[in-house]
């Protein structure tokens, strides 16, 4: 299950864009300012981007976001012009639409973005580390017979460290490769999504920490 970020200052546009989308199987969150998705996006697998925001240009976000992170990114615009779409695809953007468009479109749009750019499994078949089973082809994890309910940026976190079980993975390549980021700064995300990920499974040891280095796959019995 896909996360989407909808950027639009308009709370009703917003909130009839997340409805339609929850329908379509995806999970949303809504912010209205340019700042605000600057500081939580990467939580997100794609961000749906208005143009036209409050405090930002959508534009200088759009460079912004994409300055710093491969994030699958579509802009929406009012103007039916053939150069804001340009721009828009200049300035970072995967896809630009107008906002007559009918939410069918837009779910067909991300589908389609989202195919472009998310990684294929280079792992196709279920890692098993039992009790603990993971299969990359549905995104489903179980504990014994329990199915885990994830998120999206959960699974390929454990994923990514259960199919290098032997290895310590590094804070950098996971914000590479989960994230889709180069950004080194220290960032709580990680730990949140590492916190979050025990809790589900139960354990504490299937995700042991290496301080100053990353995280390695553990286990629990």
């Amino acid at each position: 299950m896909s996360n989407v970020l909808v950027v639009e200052q308009d709370a009703c546009t917003a909130e009839a864009l997340m409805r339609d989308l929850r329908r379509q199987g995806y999970t949303t969150l809504s912010v209205d300012t340019g700042a605000h998705a600057l500081r939580i996006y990467r939580d997100a697998d794609l961000v749906l981007l208005s143009l036209e925001l409050p405090d930002i240009d959508g534009l200088e976000v759009c460079q912004s976001l994409r300055a710093e992170s491969d994030i699958p990114m579509i802009a929406f615009t009012r103007i039916d012009e053939e150069l804001e779409r340009v721009l828009a695809l200049r300035a970072g953007a995967d896809d630009c639409v107008v906002k007559t468009w009918g939410f069918r479109e837009i779910g067909a749009r991300i589908e389609a973005v989202l195919r472009r750019t998310r990684p294929r499994s280079t792992v196709s078949e279920t890692i098993s580390l039992r009790p603990l089973h993971i299969d990359p082809r549905t995104r489903e994890v179980r504990v014994r017979d329990r199915i885990v309910d994830v998120t999206s940026k959960e699974f390929e976190l454990l994923h990514l460290l259960a199919a290098n079980p032997e290895t310590v993975v590094t804070r950098k390549e996971l914000m590479a490769k989960v994230w889709g980021s180069n950004w080194s700064r220290t960032s709580r995300t990680i730990d949140t999504h590492v916190s979050s990920l025990r809790a589900k499974l139960g354990s504490s040891g299937w995700i042991i920490t290496v301080r100053g280095v990353g995280y390695r796959m553990g286990h629990a019995g």
